[in-house]
Order: structure tokens, then C-alpha cells, then sequence
């Protein structure tokens, strides 16, 4: 999903260059979209993996504490 944002932002910078706003205007906003949707989805995997990490703590102090 990141190369589709970095491939739509080139986009709007060469058709921005060359003259073409309304296309620039379009690529830059759907660029800006799939980043945003990027960067959800990496929080979303960060704050799972982070959970997880806690779970697990928190299980091996309650399985080393009955052995």
C-alpha cells in the first residue's frame, strides 16, 4: 500500500510540473489517502505487537511465580 501512495505522489509531482493541477490535485489526494491508510494499519500492528508483548510478560510472571 506504501508503493501505491510513493507511486501516486510521483504522479502528482510530474503532472503538477507539467501543468496538469487537476490530475496533481487527484493523485496527490488519493496519495495522501493510501498513506493515511498506510500509517492506521501500522499503528494498529504496533500497539497488537506491544499488547502481546505485555501479555506475554505478564504470563511468564504468573507461570514463574507458581513453579
Amino acid at each position: 500500500m506504501l508503493k501505491f501512495a510513493v507511486i501516486a505522489l510521483v504522479v502528482s509531482l510530474v503532472a503538477g510540473a507539467v501543468g496538469l493541477t487537476s490530475i496533481s490535485a487527484l493523485a496527490q489526494r488519493i496519495s495522501l489517502i493510501l498513506f493515511g491508510l498506510f500509517f492506521l494499519g501500522f499503528l494498529l500492528l504496533l500497539s497488537l505487537a506491544l499488547f502481546i508483548d505485555k501479555l506475554m510478560q505478564t504470563s511468564m510472571l504468573t507461570a514463574a511465580g507458581f513453579a
